[in-house]
């Protein structure tokens, strides 16, 4: 239960529970030596008291004044813990313009996702033209093996037809938002695109020789992949009981059989993708700040766009080059 103090110095304090059940008035003060943090309004006053007052640092809300906006009173020595816990805090909770919480606000959907799918629309858009893109991009095991590498990148751009593609993109652009959501908008992207690397590279174990493979199935399982192993980290770090940590991974699993092993598609790449985005994705989340850091997502997002040009030209140059 929480509570919620709002005075002035010398003033009436209101505590009010947030349930909405009742309202006591008592009289505080706070030391003469008191600072105060300054807020935008009231509610950021009140979520920041909850805050401070997590970490045992007393306030008191202090209503606007004069010139003077709302604002939190701490104890002067105080000062310097408080204003740490609020930068954190600010950090830790940090969204971006086109990241949206959604579901009572209980999830943060990234619709950065509607770039990947228009990128995607796109490739698929010129291919139809230009056959070269497909015959360069698809994931070949046996050119893969004579050395082009970037097919396991290339061909996760590519598609069979419109139903592929948009079986594909319904489904991408909502589980790479919700990723893109939890891990940042540059890790979310790179590290998809990273498991579904994999999953064209467990289909090179299996089979060496005779498998050719396109689609971005394997980049959204990747994505399904990041869901499940989201919980894992936090809950093995906070020794949460193994039942609460292992139920996101079997969540990921039942959704991965309700829609990675549909007859026809490419079941290999699907569980590789999924494979190596719960590995993945249980790796990043030891760094969980990385999701909020506007340096960490620009260095993955530019790391996410090399990777989809580099091996993109390296392919066309392989089809101008002499066999």
């Amino acid at each position: 239960m929480f509570i919620v103090v709002r005075a002035t110095r010398g003033k009436t304090v209101a505590i009010r529970n947030l349930a909405g059940a009742s309202v006591t008035m008592i009289t505080a003060t706070m030391e003469p030596n008191a600072r105060l943090i300054p807020t935008k309004d009231e509610q950021q006053a009140m979520e920041w008291s909850l805050v401070l007052a997590s970490q045992g640092i007393e306030t008191l809300i202090a209503p606007p004044q004069e010139e003077r906006p709302w604002g939190l009173e701490v104890r002067g020595e105080d000062l310097g813990h408080a204003l740490r816990v609020l930068r954190k805090y600010k950090l830790e909770n940090q969204t971006w313009p086109w990241q949206q919480r959604v579901l009572s606000h209980q999830v943060l959907f990234d619709w950065g996702s509607l770039a990947w799918a228009c990128l995607t629309a796109i490739f698929f858009w010129i291919a139809s033209d230009v056959t070269v893109l497909k015959d360069a991009g698809i994931m070949s095991n046996r050119e893969f093996i004579h050395g082009e590498w970037w097919r396991i990148f290339t061909a996760e751009w590519l598609h069979a037809d419109l139903g592929h593609l948009g079986a594909n993109l319904a489904t991408g652009t909502l589980l790479l938002g919700l990723a893109m959501g939890l891990y940042g908008t540059g890790p979310g992207l790179l590290l998809a695109l990273l498991a579904g690397a994999g999953g064209n590279l467990l289909g090179l174990l299996f089979l060496p020789t005779l498998r050719l493979s396109l689609g971005a199935s394997g980049l959204v399982m990747g994505a399904l992949g990041l869901l499940a192993a989201h919980s894992l980290g936090p809950g093995l770090a906070s020794r949460l009981p193994l039942r609460y940590v292992l139920s996101g991974l079997a969540a990921g699993c039942f959704l991965f059989i309700l829609l990675g092993l549909s007859p026809g598609t490419d079941v290999l790449a699907h569980f590789g993708g999924f494979v190596s985005g719960v590995l993945l994705g249980f790796g990043a989340t030891r760094f969980p700040a990385l999701a909020h850091n506007a340096k960490a997502n620009l260095a993955c997002g530019l790391a996410f766009v090399l990777l989809v040009v580099c091996p993109w030209l390296m392919a066309l140059q392989s089809v101008r080059a002499p066999h």
